[in-house]
């Protein structure tokens, strides 16, 4: 079943039912109207729910409401996190959905079931995973020791911690900047037109505007990389060990090419080993810096609204989990009884 939505692949008959099969190829030739990280998410969840019900002598597409439940079960009894659990289960409605049939995740029992995973995982002690933030006192660090540096890729890795912690954009969105996305201002300072993100698909797209120092820091880069003539070319291209700057290539950095820019400024700034929480996020990574900035926003007293518009994000909730360490001492009751009774 996994090979259903493979891009590039023919279908198999894997049913006798040719509406279905006919619905499902036209979910595939529409898959461009989801982003690239969703489709992924769709065929790994599709995997594994597949062999799951190979194993266990049920029937994967359409999956009843109580073999979903079972899945469901299944997975944290497998150690996988809730929000991971929920993931499933939404992807898995999703491909019904799109399939022309009936998500099994309406029935009461699978509504059941996953409030009795989501309560055991608060029960035993399960946590939200976060980044390690990226804060700004940490970029005016890195800001010390690499700017002018005789080494191009460190002048690359401080541009785009600049632009990474001004802009809060996820890395697949500063990857895809390129070097014509970007003007300037009256006074002289970078604007970033966005295509698009995550959260926002529209024609208009995203402005980012950066302060005067990442302004100066990025113009280096484009300089010094000679940028400056290849308006076509990606924003964060690649450093030859040369030390020069691959100005062309048909694909921007890849994920883990940028996550090593947060790795190597890490070990740079010479930080400690963090406590891990689910064995991840042993030092920055590629969300530290939406974090930092969040977090930076929020102790400074910005409105959520305000941060919500600068990082894209839709639901409160998700900032919330970000800046809830830093909110905690700004509650009414703390201000009231410390108002009252004054240490």
């Amino acid at each position: 079943m996994a090979e259903i939505i493979s891009p590039g692949r023919l279908l198999p008959a894997i049913t006798a039912d040719e509406d279905l099969t006919a619905q499902l190829r036209a979910f595939v030739q529409d898959r461009d109207a989801f982003s690239p990280n969703t489709w992924r998410q769709l065929l790994s969840v599709m995997r594994i729910c597949q062999r799951w019900a190979s194993e266990h002598g049920r029937c994967f597409l359409p999956l009843s409401s109580d073999d979903l439940r079972d899945y469901l079960t299944w997975l944290q009894s497998a150690g996988r996190a809730s929000s991971t659990i929920a993931t499933h289960a939404s992807l898995i409605s999703m491909l019904h959905r799109n399939a022309g049939l009936l998500p099994p995740n309406t029935a009461p029992t699978v509504f059941r079931a996953i409030k009795k995973i989501n309560r055991v995982a608060v029960v035993t002690g399960e946590r939200t995973g976060q980044a390690v933030p990226f804060r700004l006192i940490d970029l005016m660090t890195l800001d010390s020791r690499w700017a002018n540096s005789p080494h191009l890729k460190e002048v690359r890795n401080l541009a785009f911690l600049h632009v990474a912690y001004s802009t809060l954009l996820r890395v697949s969105e500063l990857a895809r900047l390129r070097v014509r996305d970007v003007t300037r201002a009256e006074d002289g300072r970078i604007i970033l037109d966005v295509a698009w993100t995550k959260t926002i698909v529209q024609t208009g797209g995203l402005i980012k505007a950066l302060s005067t120092l990442s302004t100066r820091r990025l113009t280096e880069w484009i300089a010094i990389s000679g940028l400056a003539g290849e308006p076509d070319a990606f924003l964060f291209c690649p450093i030859h060990r040369t030390n020069k700057a691959t100005l062309i290539t048909e694909k921007p950095l890849t994920t883990p090419s940028l996550e090593a820019i947060f790795a190597q400024a890490w070990r740079e700034a010479g930080q400690g080993q963090p406590k891990t929480n689910k064995n991840r996020y042993s030092g920055w990574s590629g969300h530290s810096a939406r974090v930092g900035a969040a977090q930076d926003m929020a102790k400074q007293g910005y409105a959520v609204a305000q941060i919500m518009q600068e990082g894209t994000w839709k639901k409160p909730e998700t900032l919330m989990r970000y800046i809830r360490n830093v909110d905690a001492h700004a509650g009414a009751m703390i201000d009231l009884m410390e108002k009252i009774y004054p240490d």
